[in-house]
């Protein structure tokens, strides 16, 4: 719909269309309360495989990245080998961790990037943007290919690389998603949950206030306004998709 020349109305004809819209709204909501209680119920995989990772400590076992919790959410942070700054797609939705993390540590989960680069290459990244969250590095596992986020460049060069379940035609190595984990008090661990492309919305709280506007997201591909936080000076779009 073009704004300039958006219907105008009196207060009472307004409020007849909200209250239809308000209808539609707890239908939505009742679906997607629906649609978490599936997610919830969906059945486990066991986690046997031993993945490493790289801390500022040194080595961490998938067990340590859950800390003092039963549940881990690792959010798969877009940042390869030799790149100078991350996605700046992920670091929109970065931007939001450290707020949530603040409740979510304190409700027995745990929250950590992941990066496929080595540790060191993501740090200055990390200070530049001020993040608090802990973030990692995958860099010599099996990790990032094993929950879908790598793909090894003879399989983007066969047509064979898989992204959100399904075959892709990108030639990308590195892409985003997020999985979510379980330990139970025998200490085994279990792959509950994992979501890619535009399953990441939701953890966008900005894409949620943007949605409650006249303009919306006001983008004609995904995230193609989106700069880096301390960009946006620069008036340059960015690419969410590409390290430097």
């Amino acid at each position: 719909m073009n704004i300039q020349n958006h219907p105008v109305v009196s207060r009472e004809e307004w409020l007849v269309a909200r209250q239809h819209h308000l209808a539609h709204e707890k239908a939505f909501t009742r679906e997607r309360d629906k649609l978490s209680a599936e997610r919830r119920a969906l059945p486990w995989v066991k986690i046997d495989k031993v993945y490493r990772f790289q801390g500022p400590g040194g080595e961490l076992k998938l067990a340590d990245l859950f800390g003092g919790h039963s549940q881990l959410v690792i959010y798969h942070f877009m940042f390869a080998e030799g790149w100078d700054e991350g996605c700046p797609g992920c670091s929109f939705l970065s931007d939001h961790i450290d707020g949530a993390n603040q409740h979510l540590a304190h409700h027995d989960i745990a929250l950590v990037a992941v990066s496929h680069a080595p540790f060191a290459e993501f740090q200055a990244f990390k200070r530049r943007m001020g993040w608090k969250f802990d973030w990692v590095s995958s860099a010599g596992s099996d990790f990032n290919y094993d929950f879908g986020v790598s793909a090894r460049a003879e399989e983007v060069a066969a047509g064979t690389a898989r992204y959100n379940y399904e075959k892709t035609d990108g030639s990308e190595e590195e892409l985003p998603g997020l999985s979510v984990f379980y330990r139970n008090e025998a200490g085994e661990i279990f792959h509950t949950y994992s979501t890619y492309a535009r399953g990441l919305d939701m953890l966008v709280g900005a894409y949620n206030y943007l949605d409650l506007t006249p303009k919306g997201r006001n983008e004609e591909e995904i995230m193609e306004w989106v700069r880096h936080h301390d960009r946006y000076e620069e008036g340059a779009k960015s690419n969410c998709c590409h390290g430097s």
